[in-house]
């Protein structure tokens, strides 16, 4: 796929080709060396023709907003470049290099082909308050140290800011916590996963619910059981079954989740 596609991903059939890399630029249209970019990402394109589908994103454009979140990228971060490989999920790849000249841009063209390239993970920082609360913040930054705690049961949320079934579950969520505050091994958290990603966990709609049960080796359980506080008090107290809840969860649909 040689040329430039500029409209990524709004193009009927740009997620649905062969070519499941992608190489995106992201800058302003109205920035005064936008020509000399797109020159300079035209004649790289060449160089990997066929194997990346080469993409550039107006960052000024206001429709373009939950692309730019979805990447930890803001407007004013000015020109900015990631490789992304959509498989299961959508792996992101990040320059160590701020400068987008042609020889830095065909350098991580080449690396990411070669396999030389480690994935991008978004996080915030840690908050100072992060476990001030009965519902402990995760970021990306803390999310191990918590989560896979071999000494603890930990049920955590990954949310969307602006997904509605996730506010509907808020107040549910922070009685959760305040029943289980004190409690010596079970932690009831949340993630802000538009922000944050962890290497573990692939978070397909929101909210995602999934448990890290103690001294289990890392292990991910879904959770798809009910909703309501009572529901999952009795998960949390019961002699819950990990792998039917996971069984469960492979065949549901989570018909109430959001994408």
């Amino acid at each position: 796929s040689s040329g430039i596609n500029a409209e990524w991903p709004l193009r009927p059939g740009i997620f649905g080709g062969d070519i499941k890399s992608h190489f995106l630029i992201f800058g302003d249209n109205e920035h005064e060396a936008h020509a000399d970019l797109m020159a300079v990402f035209r004649k790289v394109s060449k160089g990997s023709a066929g194997k990346l589908v080469h993409v550039y994103v107006n960052s000024g454009k206001a429709d373009n907003g939950r692309i730019l979140e979805f990447f930890g990228i803001k407007k004013e971060d000015g020109q900015v470049t990631r490789i992304i490989q959509l498989g299961e999920g959508v792996d992101k790849y990040a320059p160590d290099f701020t400068d987008l000249t042609e020889e830095n841009l065909a350098k991580f063209a080449s690396d990411y082909l070669s396999g030389n390239l480690k994935k991008h993970l978004n996080s915030e920082e840690i908050p100072e308050d992060w476990d001030a609360l009965p519902v402990k913040v995760l970021v990306g930054k803390n999310f191990e140290a918590v989560a896979f705690d071999e000494t603890k049961d930990v049920l955590v949320e990954f949310y969307a800011p602006w997904c509605g079934h996730c506010k509907q579950l808020t107040p549910i969520w922070d009685e959760l916590g305040e029943k289980y505050k004190d409690h010596e091994s079970i932690v009831i958290a949340k993630m802000d996963s538009t922000a944050n990603e962890v290497a573990d966990v692939t978070v397909k709609g929101f909210p995602t619910l999934k448990f890290f049960p103690k001294e289990s080796g890392k292990k991910v359980v879904d959770y798809s059981g009910g909703r309501t506080l009572e529901d999952f008090v009795a998960f949390l107290d019961g002699d819950h079954d990990a792998e039917a809840e996971d069984d469960k969860a492979d065949e549901d649909d989570a018909d109430h989740d959001e994408l």
